[in-house]
């Protein structure tokens, strides 16, 4: 089963950027469906973006589109998440996952990336 790091968190003001990056483990990697997530405190974990295993195919939860955008490289066994005019509201944890094609069931998850964008 694939196993998922990720990268790239921090402190940013709000109107900054960041860049996330997940690093997976294992030769099925470009099997995978890739997704971020995300949990703020006191919050459910919500869907923040995802991509199919070709790269062709992303869909992305309203609150971010035109603002983040998710990459893949199987070469590299990497998804990355572009983050763009970040907003107080993006503070949370951002966890990397790896699913089924449709996007239906999630099967591995990181351990999260800390995101906190300061007003």
């Amino acid at each position: 089963q694939v196993q998922l790091v990720e990268s790239g968190g921090g402190l940013v003001q709000a109107g900054g950027s960041l860049r996330l990056s997940c690093a997976a483990s294992g030769r099925t990697f470009s099997s995978y469906a890739m997704g971020w997530f995300r949990q703020a405190p006191g919050k459910e974990r919500e869907f923040v973006a995802a991509i199919d295993w070709s790269g062709s195919d992303t869909v992305y939860a309203s609150f971010v589109k035109g603002r983040f955008t998710i990459s893949r490289d199987n070469a590299k066994n990497t998804v990355n998440l572009q983050m763009n005019n970040l907003k107080p509201e993006d503070t949370a944890n951002y966890y990397c996952a790896a699913g089924s094609t449709n996007y239906a069931n999630w099967v591995a998850w990181g351990q999260g990336t800390q995101v906190t964008v300061s007003s």
